[in-house]
């Protein structure tokens, strides 16, 4: 654990955990470039350095923890996770600038993403007298202010709004309105007060959210909530915040950098608007990315219409960074003006957990983790991921069975119960490694890593079709009949330029009689499905089927085609993670003889695809 006191050697924890070196300052207007913090002289006393210190996509992780393989998370980069690792990076700047100096926001995504989420969402609710682990952290680092982010309405309104009130500072989303009122449903913006050597400077902190929560959480929000563009709405608020007086406008954005919509044209806004909110948007000076997950020290984006240069940077995930953004400003004729800017990250691996956080939490996260190690059934098989993107896994077929068997039985004895099922999954990690024997909640939630719940709806064999050729269009082309994984997943697609996740690769699975097919990847996107068939027949184009299917992807995540306007025929709204879990609680075992089959491969002018690892 470390003391926030400032020290010789909290300077050299500083340094060795800056990510990519220091980024030397951009100056506008004409003004000397800065460097980083030199000296005041009396004649400087105009002058004044705000340091804003951001976190994005914490998806509730507090401790370097991996929940679902029950030990200290670990990757390849060896880097940490958790808002304690991140508390000690903050405290430690704040110390070397000066706490008055400084600022401290977050760009949203934050109360899911971890079994701690689930646990504080659905085991032991947040309530009035249950502070979510995510509030003592974030309250005990003591952030400015938090942005919201799509995954911040996965359990409800209700719970958001108790989560919201928990809080020490203000949760931002100027975006986001009553669907009734039409009134801006959350706080737009905060003004904050610093005092400097020269008189007040006031900073305006905003928060905008994608839109894509309207699809994605469809049915948690309908009704309730709208969601503006984020360009349309900051042409309306940040002349607002400029009119109440901000001298300094920042941004949390929880919208992704590269342009691209991952729904297409599901909706009238982009999913990912920041490099657009900075080039067309005047009054802006500096952006907080989240919501892509990556990492960008700093990058400066040219207002289109001012040629200002607006400082953009996104600090990855899970605590994993911090951003550092360094503000220098000249005051003239009583205006404060920021003149130049840098950013760079510093790295969490480089620090020891806040001991504040960590004894704010603790007691939550001990029991999360007996909570997750509960054995709840038994695995006849190895159920893993690891090559799940490109051949039939067993651990794919497994939630594909207990997706479909409970559509099943929820259909059974009504209108639909005569229509055979198909099911719908994807590898979202592959990193999953079950082994055969006793089964744990931890291993199913790692099995299910997203609080997605089920649906089923009507589709034709035609649409079955066409949604497995969209699916395909995961697979790079390919030409001969072995390939590295790297040469054959993960394809560039026009809704997906940085590559097409994992998450949007769907296997479909046939219940009642096996659905197969081959993927041929000699072929273009779109005509990649041959061999298709259902119960050993070629699948008919007017063949009818309940497809069970999660909300993501029935909302419009991914863009898949058919699906937003089939006939919904079920919609318990139960997380799928906990179906499956029943399913083990109730059968006592996960059978893979029941489930496991080959019904789909990859070929290259159909002969069999080798794909090394």
């Amino acid at each position: 654990m470390t003391d926030p006191t400032p020290s010789p050697s909290r300077r050299a924890m500083l340094t060795a955990a800056l990510v990519g070196g220091t980024a030397a300052a951009t100056t506008f207007a004409g003004a000397p470039a800065a460097q980083a913090r030199p000296a005041l002289r009396p004649e400087d006393k105009k002058q004044f350095t705000l340091t804003v210190l951001g976190t994005t996509d914490l998806h509730n992780n507090v401790f370097n923890w991996d929940y679902f393989k029950n030990t200290s998370y670990a990757d390849a980069a060896g880097n940490k996770i958790g808002n304690a690792q991140a508390s000690t990076l903050i405290k430690a700047m704040r110390a070397e600038c000066g706490a008055a100096n400084t600022l401290t926001i977050d760009a949203g995504d934050t109360i899911q993403g971890t079994p701690l989420a689930y646990y504080f969402a659905k085991i032991r609710p947040v309530s009035d007298s249950v502070t979510h682990p995510i509030t003592l952290a974030m309250n005990a680092v003591g952030y400015d202010a938090v942005g919201l982010g799509n995954h911040e309405f996965n359990y409800g309104i209700p719970l958001l709004r108790t989560w919201e009130k928990q809080l020490d500072f203000p949760l931002l989303g100027a975006n986001v309105h009553d669907a009734v009122t039409g009134q801006r449903a959350f706080t737009p913006y905060v003004l904050k007060r610093i005092k400097t050597d020269n008189g007040w400077l006031t900073v305006g902190l905003v928060g905008f959210v994608t839109p894509g929560c309207a699809l994605w959480d469809r049915d948690n929000v309908q009704g309730k909530l709208d969601f503006n563009g984020i360009v349309e709405e900051a042409r309306t608020v940040i002349p607002q915040m400029k009119a109440a007086g901000a001298d300094v406008v920042i941004v949390s954005s929880h919208s992704g950098a590269t342009p691209g919509s991952s729904y297409g044209d599901a909706l009238p806004f982009p999913e990912n608007a920041s490099t657009l909110l900075a080039e067309e948007v005047p009054g802006i000076d500096a952006i907080l990315v989240g919501h892509a997950h990556v990492e960008i020290p700093e990058r400066f984006v040219t207002h289109k219409a001012t040629g200002k240069q607006v400082l953009l940077t996104e600090p990855l995930k899970w605590g994993m960074r911090v951003s550092v953004m360094d503000l220098r400003l000249t005051k003239e004729r009583g205006r404060w003006n920021v003149t130049s800017a840098s950013s760079h990250l510093l790295d969490a691996k480089t620090a020891e957990p806040d001991p504040a956080v960590v004894r704010a939490v603790q007691a939550g996260h001990e029991a999360t983790v007996k909570y997750v190690n509960e054995v709840i059934g038994t695995s006849t098989a190895a159920l893993s991921t690891g090559t799940a993107c490109w051949q039939d896994t067993a651990a794919i077929d497994a939630i594909n069975f207990v997706q479909a068997s409970t559509i099943k039985a929820e259909l059974a004895g009504g209108a639909n119960a005569g229509l055979p099922v198909l099911s719908i999954a994807a590898a979202f990690s592959r990193a999953v490694d079950v082994k055969a024997g006793p089964l744990t909640i931890r291993d199913v939630a790692g099995l299910y890593i997203f609080d997605n719940t089920l649906l089923s709806i009507k589709v034709t064999g035609a649409q079955v079709k066409a949604y497995l050729e969209w699916s395909a269009q995961y697979f790079k082309p390919v030409t001969g009949t072995t390939a590295a994984a790297a040469d054959v997943t993960n394809s560039v697609t026009p809704t997906a330029p940085g590559g097409t996740p994992d998450y949007n690769y769907d296997v479909v699975y046939g219940l009642d009689a096996p659905l197969t097919y081959d993927i041929d990847l000699a072929r273009p996107v779109g005509s990649r499905i041959s061999n298709l068939s259902y119960g050993g027949e070629a699948l008919r184009a007017d063949q009818e089927f309940a497809m069970a299917i999660n909300n993501y992807r029935q909302s419009g995540g991914g863009n898949f085609p058919g699906v937003k306007t089939a006939p919904v025929l079920s919609n318990s709204q139960q997380e799928i993670r906990q179906r499956i879990i029943d399913y083990v609680v109730d059968s006592g075992t996960l059978d893979a003889a029941l489930f496991s089959r080959s019904d789909w491969r990859l070929v290259v002018n159909g002969q069999p695809l080798t794909v090394i690892p």
